[in-house]
């Protein structure tokens, strides 16, 4: 990514270029991703070609003013990441389910170095740590969204806990964006994936989270208060284009998944 690129992605975001690469810049240009970039998984049932390559994740985050999911989201901002300086790694992990792991290359996630260590970032997990996880400790650490630890298993592998509860496992091994190609089309085409069978769009507010899901519109607040409303017809377009900054020419329905031909 050159310097161009990095600041429209930057001012997509809504942030301004680091003086360093260091944890407190990390800090930012994360929580400023969730609030600016959605979790929506809208591609695969608008059959819509979705390529894990620079420029076509840029096309959709930055020029389109798109989001994604997991293989997208972190992707992009691992692009942009390095683009500011930091090294950054990607890591494999398998989502924790009601019948247990995942499949392999279920989700991706990053590891980032600064100078005071390595940080787990992940933009591209709906509701997860607002900010940065320090990679190396394995302590409760407090963030807005839970209390979160990392635990590291018998094999070697690690947990990412939220509120004492697994939300996936990690592999401690370097992955490049080719190795996820197999499990994104998966997951764009297999009945048994969620994201073919549910719309989903959620982004994280200042005081909470709002979040279309089909058509019910469900806003979140820093408390906890929950408002749940069913979206009209002929609401869903302007929900989208209002609360997720997403202008789209027809709703996504769901049965159209498979219909695009790239990867997550």
């Amino acid at each position: 990514m050159d310097a161009a690129a990095a600041d429209a992605y930057l001012a997509r975001i809504g942030a301004t270029r680091p003086a360093s690469p260091d944890a407190e810049a990390l800090r930012g240009l994360h929580l400023s991703h969730l609030h600016s970039v959605p979790f929506e998984n809208l591609s695969i049932h608008l059959g819509e070609e979705i390529v894990l390559a620079e420029q076509p994740l840029l096309e959709k985050i930055v020029r389109a003013r798109r989001g994604g999911f997991c293989y997208e989201l972190n992707g992009a901002f691992a692009l942009l990441l390095s683009a500011l300086g930091y090294e950054v790694e990607l890591f494999s992990a398998r989502v924790f389910g009601p019948d247990g792991l995942g499949i392999p290359y279920d989700h991706l996630a990053l590891r980032v170095q600064t100078p005071n260590g390595p940080w787990l970032a992940d933009v591209g997990f709906g509701r997860n740590s607002h900010y940065p996880l320090r990679w190396d400790s394995r302590d409760e650490q407090a963030d807005p969204s839970g209390v979160f630890r990392i635990e590291q298993t018998s094999e070697g592998d690690l947990d990412i806990l939220r509120d004492g509860e697994p939300q996936y496992r990690l592999e401690q091994r370097p992955r490049a964006h080719a190795d996820f190609e197999v499990g994104c089309w998966w997951h764009q085409t297999s009945p048994k994936s969620p994201f073919t069978q549910s719309l989903v769009c959620s982004r994280l507010t200042g005081n909470g989270r709002v979040t279309l899901s089909g058509r019910t519109l469900v806003t979140t607040g820093a408390d906890g208060a929950r408002d749940e409303r069913q979206v009209g017809e002929d609401e869903v377009l302007a929900v989208y284009r209002e609360h997720f900054g997403i202008v789209l020419d027809r709703e996504p329905e769901v049965g159209e998944a498979g219909r695009g031909t790239g990867t997550r």
